[in-house]
């Protein structure tokens, strides 16, 4: 049972990551069929985590750079579902797809051009729904808001 504290704390960050994402983060995590009872645990933590304590850290990094670097950690990983992820929330917290472009650029220098042109696919698809949607594209899938949490630690 989570203290009155930690429930303070949870409504905090489910709030912070409705910002960022642009939709409400509570509609992914409902249990699913054969769940275990701590799979709830898991959520609050990782939701308390990410959007409550590493993504409002504004102090040093604005949210649109920490943005930019969640992307490029996101892309060098090459896991692209997140990727798809991160990019949202940059768009939606004022990056420019120029910007974004720009990393790209950095990261086939760094880390390689094969890499940058599969996160790049995937850039792309971003920007073409966001041309599309006067907000964020379409809804992200539960896997896209649960990676997040693995690109921002």
């Amino acid at each position: 049972m989570a203290t009155p504290q930690e429930e303070d704390r949870y409504a905090e960050a489910l709030a912070h990551a409705e910002h960022l994402l642009g939709i409400p983060l509570e509609r992914f995590l409902e249990p699913t069929a054969g769940e275990p009872a701590n799979g709830a645990d898991f959520k609050r933590l990782a939701t308390v985590q990410t959007f409550g304590a590493a993504w409002p850290r504004g102090e040093v990094l604005d949210t649109r750079t920490r943005a930019l670097v969640s992307v490029t950690i996101a892309a060098v990983l090459g896991t692209l579902e997140p990727l798809r992820g991160q990019l949202r929330i940059a768009l939606n917290n004022g990056a420019t797809p120029e910007e974004i472009a720009e990393v790209f650029i950095q990261i086939a220098a760094y880390a390689g051009a094969a890499r940058a042109f599969e996160g790049y696919q995937v850039a792309a698809q971003v920007f073409a729904e966001a041309a599309q949607e006067p907000v964020i594209g379409p809804a992200p899938s539960l896997w896209t808001c649960w990676s997040i949490f693995s690109v921002v630690r």
